[in-house]
């Protein structure tokens, strides 16, 4: 046994050795495609993975039946046939590294209609849900997730589904990366989606270039929406104005734009609340993302909504998005204006299945503002590969049928993924990330949080702030940390007198390392300075000792195609 062991562990060290320079892949698809495409990674550690050696190396899982078989194109794959259990499929044992993060993808289609399927990896003592997707039949549909081993030990990757259907499966791949290698690839991410190269020349009235003048850069502020729940005690608490206005760029009303806060019973409104927090926030510059408009959820109603018959609801409904939409609109950047409409569907079950459809609808007539966001906001799409609901292609399906019932849904329509976690899932949410940012449309982290206590609570808030922030889909990240004194939601940043707590020292931290900062020294040879750039807007000075004047000019810096550099001439 102790041999056994020796062996299984040289093999998967020389796995992890052979693939340790590779690149991340970012790529993914949600299209059902014909044929699938190559496995990632080759397949990584995974024997056979496109099946053209037929099954050598895949086994039965389950007691069940497998096969080889070929399409008319002559693609080999493998069908686990007559399943009566969930788990009964195809399946590779394997040995996992202990503390290195694996990324998992497989090309999965089902013999009849469409099911949900599964991702599995058996540990020693446990079953491991590495993610998840609608399969259909008659085509193939990508499943992209992830795991981070706990320990070192064998393993087994299966696939289950509740629907007993035939199960095909092809291009499978289940690739490791250090943790250390994971931290690269998050690096290099943030060179390319979140900086940039900026070449300045300074020259003379004359067209001359000028050596060694003076440049500074001064930041003004940074592009990078980086925000916090807001709540009702910032009105009151001097303190706490103080410690939000000096850390972020947007804010979210935790409750008090909800309808159950403006409208406590029927036709007696009250924005005085939330009419306040606006003015607090735009005296200080900070952006509001509105929310919301309706929430799904049946539990989260005002009391007097959940039994109105359907003419009342449906005159209380109009009343609500118009009154509310109408109040704030152009005064925030976005709305979520169905909450949780996966888990949840409290209007469709009483106006019928295209009730979000008709709200974004009159949202978007209400609020036409070109840069105003809607999002469909739920919770488990990052957090929870086992939570099939949420999962990215069941969001993507949702938001699909919202645009299109109403096409017009389709301008500005946006990602919002709320990130309540306990234990991240790292490899997990980067993969449904790659997943989503398919749709091409902006993506936020809207309501960050991470429960539980002691050290790994601001350990895990960071990890998931780094892999938010290094992909280049997320486009602003807010945290679910608003103050109360008795207490936060889940995750408080700072104690009551408003001193960091362990959270609070990790946002600072990354708040300081996000940051536009000022720059400077002096021009070249040919009057240029260069500088790696945080995306912001910089004011840009130039002085030299010939001339008693300076020049200055303001200069954005912004994600862009092409050359990542660019030239700005000066003429001091």
């Amino acid at each position: 046994m102790a041999k056994l062991a020796f062996w299984l562990g040289w093999i998967a060290l020389l796995q992890g050795c052979m693939v340790k320079a590779l690149p991340y892949d970012y790529s993914a698809s949600i299209e059902c495609l014909a044929e699938p495409l190559a496995p990632q990674y080759g397949g990584g550690i995974l024997r056979n993975a496109d099946f053209n050696a037929g099954l050598q190396g895949w086994s039965t899982f389950g007691y069940g039946s497998i096969a080889e078989s070929t399409s008319a194109a002559g693609n080999a794959f493998a069908v686990a046939l007559n399943r009566t259990r969930p788990y009964q499929s195809v399946s590779q044992k394997v040995y996992l590294q202990g503390d290195t993060h694996y990324t998992l993808s497989a090309w999965l289609q089902v013999g009849d209609g469409s099911a949900d399927v599964r991702a599995v990896v058996k540990t020693v003592g446990d079953f491991v849900h590495a993610g998840g997707v609608v399969a259909k039949s008659g085509c193939w549909s990508m499943l992209k997730g992830g795991l981070t081993a706990a320990s070192s030990g064998p393993a087994e990757i299966y696939f289950e589904s509740n629907a007993t259907v035939d199960l095909w499966v092809d291009s499978v791949s289940l690739n490791p990366f250090t943790k250390e290698e994971w931290a690269a690839h998050r690096a290099a991410s943030v060179v390319s989606a979140r900086k940039k190269t900026v070449k300045l020349q300074a020259t003379d009235s004359s067209g001359q270039p000028l050596a060694n003048a003076a440049v500074s850069l001064d930041a003004v502020r940074t592009s990078f929406p980086l925000g916090a729940a807001m709540s009702q005690h910032i009105l009151t608490n001097s303190a706490y104005q103080t410690w939000f206005a000096s850390r972020f760029a947007v804010a979210t009303f935790e409750n008090e734009m909800k309808w159950y806060s403006t409208e406590p019973s029927p036709g007696h409104e009250d924005y005085t609340v939330p009419d306040a927090m606006m003015a607090f926030a735009k005296s200080n510059g900070i952006a509001v993302r509105g929310h919301n408009v309706f929430w799904d959820q049946p539990s989260q109603q005002p009391s007097w909504v959940s039994s109105l018959p359907y003419p009342q609801l449906l005159a209380a409904t109009s009343r609500r998005i118009r009154s509310v939409v109408s109040r704030y609109a152009g005064q925030v950047i976005g709305w979520d204006v169905v909450n949780e409409n996966l888990h949840f569907d409290f209007y469709e079950g009483r106006f019928g299945w295209d009730a979000s459809t008709a709200f974004y609808a009159a949202a978007r007539l209400l609020d036409a503002g070109a840069n105003t966001l809607m999002f469909m906001n739920e919770y488990n799409t990052l957090e929870q590969p086992g939570d099939m609901a949420a999962l990215p292609d069941r969001y993507l399906q949702r938001l699909r049928q919202i645009i299109a019932g109403y096409p017009e849904n389709g301008a500005g329509m946006a990602i919002g993924l709320e990130g309540h976690f306990t234990n991240p899932n790292i490899p997990y949410m980067r993969s449904a990330l790659d997943t989503l940012a398919q749709a091409g449309i902006p993506i936020w982290l809207t309501e960050v949080d991470v429960a539980g206590g002691g050290p790994a609570q601001a350990q895990h808030l960071e990890e998931v702030l780094r892999e938010a922030y290094a992909h280049p889909a997320v486009q602003g990240i807010v945290l679910w940390s608003a103050w109360h004194p008795e207490g936060c939601y889940v995750m408080c940043l700072t104690d009551n007198n408003f001193k960091n707590l362990p959270q609070g020292d990790v946002v600072d931290r990354l708040i300081a390392e996000w940051r536009a900062t000022p720059r400077a020294g002096a021009t070249d040879a040919q009057g240029y300075f260069e500088a790696e750039l945080v995306h912001g807007e910089y004011k840009v000075t130039v002085t030299h000792p010939e001339f008693n004047n300076s020049a200055s000019r303001s200069v954005k810096v912004e994600l862009g195609s092409g050359s990542e550099q660019y030239f700005v001439d000066i003429q001091v």
